[in-house]
C-alpha cells in the first residue's frame, strides 16, 4: 500500500528533489503538487480529487505561505496530516507551525532516512517527534494535545524490555513467542513475563489487543521517541 503525499513548495528544483525522495522511500508516492497553498487547496477542491494523507508543507512561499496552508488543511482537511518543512529552524518558527495544526517539523536539509522516519511516524501516530520538537514542546507544555500528554504517560508506564517485546510481536514477520525469545536472548518464560505485565499495564487480552494498542499510540519502531 502506498500512502498519498502532497508537496508544496515554492522552489521548483528543491520540490523535484524532495518529490524523488519521497517516491524512492517505499510506502510513499507524491501524488499532488503545488507552488504556494492557494494551488494546494485548490485542488483539493477539486470534485474528483482523491485526498492525500500527508501533505509536506514548506513555511516560506509567496501568494499563501506554509502557516496559512497548515492552518487551512486543520480547519478544512483535518484527515491531511501536515509535516511543516523550512531552512529556518528557530522555536518561533516551530512554535508557531506547531500551534496553527503541524504534526510535525523538518528541516529541508534532512537526510532522506529521517525523512522516511518523519512521514512513517505520521501514519503510526499522526504525529513526529523530532528531537527539536520534543525538546520545545518539553519548554511550552501549553502546547501538549491531551493524545500526547496521554502517549507520554503510556510511554513511562512500559520499560525498554517491554517495548522491544512489543515491537517484535508486531512485526510482519509474524513470529512465535519461541522465536521472539531467541531474538532477545531470553527463555520463554521471560517473554511470556513481558506478554502477562503488557496485557494488565496496558488493559488488553491478545495479541491483536497489543498490536492494536501500538498502532494507536505509535510505538511499532524504535525510532520513535
Amino acid at each position: 500500500m502506498e500512502h498519498k503525499v502532497a508537496m508544496v513548495d515554492d522552489h521548483h528544483l528543491v520540490r523535484n528533489g524532495l518529490v524523488a525522495t519521497v517516491n524512492s522511500l517505499g510506502g510513499y508516492k507524491v501524488t499532488m503538487e503545488a507552488a504556494h497553498g492557494r494551488e494546494l487547496l485548490e485542488a483539493l477542491e477539486a470534485a474528483d480529487v482523491e485526498v492525500p494523507r500527508i501533505a509536506i508543507v514548506d513555511l516560506n512561499m509567496p501568494v499563501m505561505d506554509g502557516y496559512e496552508t497548515i492552518e487551512w488543511l486543520r480547519a478544512n482537511r483535518p484527515q491531511v496530516l501536515p509535516l511543516a518543512l523550512t531552512f529556518d529552524a528557530t522555536d518561533e518558527a516551530l512554535l508557531k507551525a506547531v500551534r496553527l495544526g503541524a504534526r510535525g517539523f523538518l528541516l529541508k536539509n534532512a537526510r532522506p532516512e529521517v525523512l522516511k522516519n518523519a512521514l512513517d511516524s505520521l501514519i503510526s501516530s499522526n504525529f513526529y517527534y523530532s528531537d527539536r520538537m520534543l525538546e520545545t514542546m518539553k519548554e511550552h507544555p501549553e502546547l501538549r494535545t491531551r493524545q500526547e500528554v496521554e502517549r507520554e504517560r503510556v510511554m513511562e508506564l512500559v520499560t525498554p524490555r517491554e517495548l522491544e517485546f512489543l515491537q517484535l510481536v508486531c512485526s510482519p514477520e509474524e513470529m512465535t513467542y519461541e522465536e521472539i525469545g531467541n531474538i532477545m536472548g531470553v527463555h520463554r518464560r521471560s517473554v511470556d513475563n513481558y506478554r502477562i505485565g503488557l496485557f494488565e499495564k496496558l488493559g488488553v487480552k491478545s495479541k491483536t489487543g497489543l498490536v492494536l494498542f501500538a498502532m494507536r499510540w505509535g510505538l511499532l519502531s524504535t525510532d520513535h521517541p
